[in-house]
C-alpha cells in the first residue's frame, strides 16, 4: 500500500490533467461504466464530515473511500486548513487496498477541474468577463478553471470580507496578468459578467434571481451539505439545471432548496454533466440559455483523480510503500 502526502501529489499532476480524468470520470459514469457513488454527512462540533465513495470500472477498475473534514473556522483560530482528509483507493475487482493519500490538494483540484469540463460544454464561447464570489483557495482554482477552458479577459471578485476580496484581486490578477478587481456590489459585477462561480460556506442564498444576465453560465460549487445554500431557488427554478449527479443535488446541492421550496422538481432538472459529454441530452442551443452548473463534487471526480496519482506516483517511485499485514 502506498503513502502519499499532499506535498508529493502535488508534484504529479498539473491542472490540466485533473480536468482530463474528472471529464473522462463523467463520460464513463454516462456509459454505466461506473459503480453508484454514495454520499454521507456527518455533523460535529464547529464543523462537519463528508463521506464519499465511488468506483470506476477502468482497466484496472479503481474505488475509493474519501473522508473529509470541513471546519471553517480551522485556519483563524489553528492555524490548519478549513478542509483537510484522507482518501483510500483500491482495486475495484479484488478489494486489494493500493494506496492512501492526503485529500486536499485532490479536492481543490478536481473541484475546480469539473468547473473547467462544465464551462467547456455550457458557456458562451465568447465569455471573456467572470465573477468569482468566494476568495479562498477554491475561489483561486476556479479562477483558474475558467481561464483553462475560456478565454477569460477581466474578473471581478466578491466576499463579504472585503480585505480577502482585495488580496485575492491582487494576487490573482498578477498571476493570470489580466486585470482582476474587488467588488463589494455584486448585482453589479453579475451585470457585466457572461460567468459566474460561487464557492462559499454560505448557508443563505446571497446570488439572486435578478442579478443573472441571458446567457449566463453560473458554477454553484459551495453548496455540497443539505444546510448550505448560495444560489436563489427562483434562479434555479427559471434556469437549466445540470447536475455533477441527480442523485447528489437533490439531497445536498443548491437544486434540493428549489424543490423543497416547491418551485420545481427532480425531473426539471436538465441533465447531468456526463450526459452533455457524451452527447445523450443537448448542452447549449443559443445565446440566451442561462445555465447553472450545480456542482456538489462526486465520489467521480475522487477516484478518477486518485487513480491518476497512484499511477503516476508508482510509475515515479514516489511515495512511501507499506504493509499493513
Amino acid at each position: 500500500m502506498l503513502l502519499l502526502s499532499r506535498s508529493q501529489i502535488s508534484k504529479l499532476m498539473d491542472f490540466g490533467d485533473y480536468v482530463s480524468v474528472v471529464e473522462e470520470a463523467f463520460r464513463l459514469h454516462a456509459e454505466g461504466c461506473a459503480l453508484e457513488p454514495a454520499l454521507a454527512h456527518v455533523d460535529a462540533e464547529g464543523g462537519e464530515f463528508h463521506i464519499k465513495a465511488g468506483g470506476l470500472k477502468g482497466d484496472p477498475p479503481y474505488f475509493a473511500l474519501k473522508v473529509n473534514g470541513g471546519f471553517f473556522q480551522n485556519r483563524v483560530r489553528l492555524g490548519l486548513p478549513n478542509i483537510q482528509g484522507l482518501i483510500v483507493l483500491s482495486r475495484a475487482d479484488n478489494g486489494v487496498p493500493l494506496a492512501a493519500m492526503d485529500s486536499i490538494e485532490v479536492t481543490i483540484q478536481r473541484t475546480g477541474a469539473a468547473t473547467a469540463v462544465a464551462a467547456k460544454y455550457l458557456a458562451r464561447p465568447d465569455s471573456r468577463v467572470c465573477t468569482i464570489c468566494g476568495c479562498g483557495t477554491q475561489g483561486r482554482v476556479q479562477l483558474r478553471a475558467l481561464r483553462h477552458a475560456l478565454r477569460i479577459e477581466r474578473a471581478l471578485a466578491w466576499s463579504r470580507q472585503e480585505e480577502r476580496a482585495r488580496a485575492f484581486a491582487g494576487e490573482m490578477s498578477k498571476e493570470l496578468g489580466i486585470p482582476v478587481e474587488p467588488t463589494t456590489d455584486l448585482r453589479a459585477a453579475a451585470q457585466q459578467s457572461d460567468v459566474v462561480v460561487t464557492c462559499t460556506p454560505a448557508r443563505g442564498a446571497f446570488f439572486m434571481k435578478e442579478y443573472a444576465r441571458p446567457g449566463m453560465f453560473i458554477a454553484a460549487v459551495g453548496s455540497d451539505s443539505p444546510d448550505k445554500q448560495e444560489i436563489d431557488p427562483g434562479l434555479l427554478a427559471s434556469s437549466k439545471i445540470v447536475a455533477d449527479l441527480r442523485g447528489q443535488v437533490t439531497k445536498v446541492g443548491d437544486t434540493h432548496h428549489a424543490i423543497e421550496k416547491g418551485l420545481m422538481s427532480g425531473e426539471a432538472i436538465h441533465a447531468e454533466l456526463g450526459e452533455i459529454i457524451t452527447g445523450t441530452r443537448p448542452g447549449r442551443r443559443s445565446n440566451d440559455e442561462t445555465f447553472v452548473f450545480d456542482s456538489t463534487g462526486t465520489a467521480l471526480q475522487d477516484v478518477a483523480a486518485a487513480g491518476a496519482v497512484y499511477a503516476r506516483a508508482k510509475a515515479a517511485k514516489v511515495g512511501l510503500e507499506w504493509n499493513p499485514v
